[in-house]
């Protein structure tokens, strides 16, 4: 038998995450926007910003007079009300950052790993570089949503575990999600570093990036994939092995196990310093991925490719043009990242919230706020 309001706990937070997702996209909004905007009753919507209001994350910002009657109230959301830590976990180091409710980064700290770090080396890290952070942006701490954790792959999102991270020889089926709980005493969130960093570029560009890619190059070869306005994981979540594609069947042993990857080509003309072949090869790679997928924008990021960027982006935009059947028709946007080396570490802080706050569809925002 159901007992009544059982349910009502979930609406609330669903419908004020929905609101609060909405605001981050509009610098203004009112009883009536919201609620064409949503579909929920205006009697919904303001009992929804009512709680909003109280809680801090909106306030209001004078009123709008729409003809005869009650004029009606302007609202606009308060960045500083909530906060999120994200980070970025390289296989050399980690990088973090703390982003506002609108996803804007304050500030940033990194800290060293050893070459064959252990998850207890990189908890210790992260907690250092935190407190670091914190000193130099302080904020509330009972305003921080959470931390998000953007980590090297093969990665099982949907149960929190690193199963087997290349070349990290400490890593096989490690539960970090619960691991990083208990040791931070914070909300995590972990995902692999390419969909953190695709999250952010999503954040970034808005409805335009409902089909993108960002393709990292950094230690490794990934890529973050955001379908149909969301980030694509996949039927295990591991979705993004992009460097482990391969390019020559007869071609050298990768650290996967298979032979002629992307990723062990790519870094055996790096290392003879054939940086134009190994962009080229990415190239190839990306209108593999483009045939694939069919996605409008590709972003390249990662610290080994953004030392060489210009090389990079001219080589991928060149392997487009000439290489994607009626590039005309299939157009592709190929840019570096503008977040540079904070594209990881920004995205799983904007994981966070989105997990808290939620994050708006294309159709909603198609509707408009205004």
């Amino acid at each position: 038998m159901d007992t009544p309001g059982a349910g009502l706990g979930y609406l609330r937070g669903y419908n004020d995450a929905l609101v609060v997702g909405l605001a981050r996209a509009a610098p203004e909004f009112d009883r009536s926007s919201i609620a064409a905007a949503t579909g929920l009753t205006p009697q919904a919507v303001s009992k929804v910003l009512g709680r909003l209001t109280g809680e801090g994350l909106i306030e209001p910002a004078g009123v709008r007079r729409q003809g005869v009657g009650k004029p009606a109230t302007i609202y606009r959301i308060v960045p500083a009300s909530r906060f999120a830590i994200g980070v970025h976990v390289a296989r050399t180091g980690v990088r973090l950052v703390l982003t506002d409710l609108v996803g804007e980064v304050l500030a940033g700290a990194a800290a060293p790993l050893s070459a064959d770090f252990t998850p207890g080396e990189l908890l210790d890290a992260v907690d250092a570089a935190r407190a670091e952070l914190l000193q130099a942006c302080p904020v509330d701490p009972a305003r921080i949503v959470g931390l998000g954790l953007g980590m090297v792959g093969p990665l099982d999102h949907a149960n929190g575990i690193v199963r087997d991270a290349h070349r990290l020889r400490h890593w096989h089926d490690v539960p970090l999600r619960e691991l990083a709980t208990t040791r931070l005493g914070v909300a995590v969130h972990l995902d692999k570093d390419v969909t953190a960093g695709v999250t952010a570029e999503a954040w970034r560009r808005g409805d335009s990036f409902r089909d993108g890619v960002l393709v990292m190059v950094e230690s490794g070869i990934g890529a973050g994939l955001w379908l149909g306005g969301g980030a694509y994981r996949g039927a295990h979540t591991n979705a993004g092995e992009f460097g482990h594609t391969v390019l020559q069947v007869d071609g050298p042993r990768c650290v996967c196990g298979r032979r002629g990857c992307l990723e062990v080509l790519h870094d055996a003309a790096v290392a003879a310093g054939d940086v134009p072949l190994a962009a080229r090869l990415l190239g190839v790679g990306v209108v593999n991925l483009l045939q694939t997928t069919d996605v409008g924008h590709v972003v390249l990021a990662g610290a080994d490719l953004l030392r060489h960027r210009d090389v990079y982006v001219d080589a991928v935009a060149s392997a487009v043009r000439q290489e994607v059947p009626r590039a005309d028709w299939l157009t592709v946007t190929v840019s570096a990242s503008a977040l540079g080396g904070d594209v990881i570490a920004a995205g799983a802080a904007m994981q966070v919230l989105n997990a808290a706050y939620g994050r708006p569809s294309p159709a909603l925002l198609n509707r408009g706020l205004g």
